[in-house]
């Protein structure tokens, strides 16, 4: 209840904030979303298939295969607006390829679900469209539209609500922090403790979706973090609905899913401080 209320503060926010003339920046650069949209709804999925296909892969224990499998195949995570604005990205490029992405994910999730079945010859884990389709349009686009609605026939209003509700939204992030920490905390070092090789193919993962990232962005700094980000930061409400409806005898599923998301926020801090470092050494005289 406090992830879904956070998160659909955080998508009505960005929404008052975004105004309807951003859309064209989708027509202004359609190369760059096909470029991006594709690499993080389908081929980041298909190299965390094939890493857990190697020997390494294979001798991960339940939890950890599936909980990485279900962050792979869950795109567009609403956090990456919060870390883009925060580490100097483009936040208003950050939420138009999200909602791309999360709409591209009401097929791509079942596509990529059905890939992982294929190869594991089994019958379970038949997620639906439908479900995919409700999950996000009830905690990322309906907000967002609703914020952008609200912005192109209300201004004034608009004006008015955006500084409290992100303030609200911010709260409620840090809580949501908190809760999740003090729930998750027991058991999630002892995970990690536990599944030395579960967090090796984390961070190689990660590691490639940052790389990725950054190779498919093409004009400067700010686009390199928001696209590096867009790529590398998986949907965890996603993913932990999945956890919760088809793998409920998966002992330590959400709790491998809450590691995948600690590896990426920690790997992408030295990331995003290298590339910092290396942009500020191109940009002095003779760099």
């Amino acid at each position: 209840m406090l992830a879904a209320i956070t998160l659909f503060a955080i998508m009505l926010g960005l929404g008052l904030g975004l105004r309807l003339e951003a859309l064209g920046r989708i027509r202004e650069r359609p190369g760059l979303f096909l470029r991006v949209v594709p690499a993080s709804c389908l081929v980041v999925p298909v190299v965390a298939l094939l890493l857990l296909q190697l020997p390494i892969g294979q001798s991960l224990g339940e939890a950890a295969r599936i909980g990485i499998a279900l962050m792979a195949i869950s795109p567009s995570a609403p956090l990456t607006l919060r870390k883009a604005g925060a580490k100097g990205g483009d936040r208003e490029l950050a939420a138009l390829l999200q909602v791309v992405a999360a709409l591209t994910a009401i097929l791509s999730v079942p596509l990529m679900a059905d890939l992982y079945r294929a190869a594991y010859h089994t019958s379970a884990w038949d997620i639906g469209s439908t479900e995919v389709a409700l999950q996000v349009g009830r905690t990322q686009v309906l907000p967002l539209l609703l914020g952008m609605g609200v912005r192109h026939r209300l201004p004034d209003l608009a004006d008015r609500l955006e500084s409290p509700l992100n303030k609200v939204a911010n709260g409620l992030f840090l809580l949501l922090v908190v809760v999740v920490l003090v729930a998750a905390g027991p058991t999630l070092l002892p995970f990690l403790g536990r599944n030395a090789d579960g967090v090796l193919l984390m961070l190689a993962l990660v590691a490639f979706s940052l790389g990725l990232g950054y190779l498919l962005a093409s004009r400067g700094r700010d686009e390199r973090i928001t696209v590096a980000l867009v790529t590398s930061m998986r949907n965890p409400g996603l993913a932990l609905m999945f956890a919760s409806t088809y793998g409920q005898g998966v002992v330590g599923l959400k709790v491998a899913v809450l590691a995948y998301l600690l590896v990426t926020v920690l790997l992408s801090i030295p990331f995003l401080k290298t590339l910092n470092r290396i942009e500020a050494g191109q940009a002095e005289p003779g760099g």
